[in-house]
């Protein structure tokens, strides 16, 4: 594993982004104590969400929409209206009678 300083990773930042990008991975060190580690992702720590988003960008998939906006396009359907001087109830208790 390559070794860098505080100062050098600054500097070439870009140059060490490079090399973990090839598989390779960088120790910083500050005043020679390790202090963290650039290593490459691999593919099966990247996010699903990031994932998802780079296949569906290659137009490999398409993700499902959101609810709400599946359900924007559908026209609602208007609730039956009683005929004046009908009670619920009672057009309730006929529709029992008659088995529907």
């Amino acid at each position: 594993m390559k070794t860098a300083t505080v100062t050098e990773s600054k500097n070439g930042y870009s140059e060490l982004l490079h090399s973990a990008k090839a598989g390779k991975g960088v120790l910083i060190l500050d005043r020679d104590v390790p202090v963290a580690r650039l290593e490459p992702v691999l593919a099966d720590t990247v996010m699903d969400d990031v994932r998802l988003l780079g296949l569906e960008r290659q137009g490999l998939i398409r993700r499902p929409r959101k609810v709400g906006q599946a359900w924007a396009g559908l026209k609602a359907i208007p609730a039956p209206r009683l005929k004046a001087g009908r009670s619920a109830v009672a057009a309730l208790l006929a529709e029992r009678e008659d088995g529907r």
